[in-house]
């Protein structure tokens, strides 16, 4: 299904992440939910599983963001004065 859509939608890609979510949410909107259970049923056991750990990464990126995680900050650095 991949290779598919990115025939059809090759010349159109400007290698931006929004851009690939469009057409994804485009196609998937199209899809009822009977049809996205047998896409999920004809899929390979390590297509399935590398569809769930991409999810599952996601998820919890978003949520690290949602909760500040990883944010470097120089704060102890000094007293947060600029120097120049």
């Amino acid at each position: 299904m991949v290779d598919d859509v990115f025939e059809l939608y090759k010349d159109h890609l400007t290698g931006d992440e929004e851009d690939v979510l469009v057409i994804i949410y485009g196609i998937l909107d199209g899809f009822k939910s009977h049809e996205l259970d047998k896409l999920y049923q004809d899929l390979k056991a390590e297509e399935k599983f590398e569809m769930i750990a991409l999810y599952l990464y996601e998820k919890l990126r978003l949520k690290m963001f949602q909760e500040g995680i990883g944010h470097i900050s120089n704060g102890d650095d000094q007293d947060n004065r600029l120097l120049h």
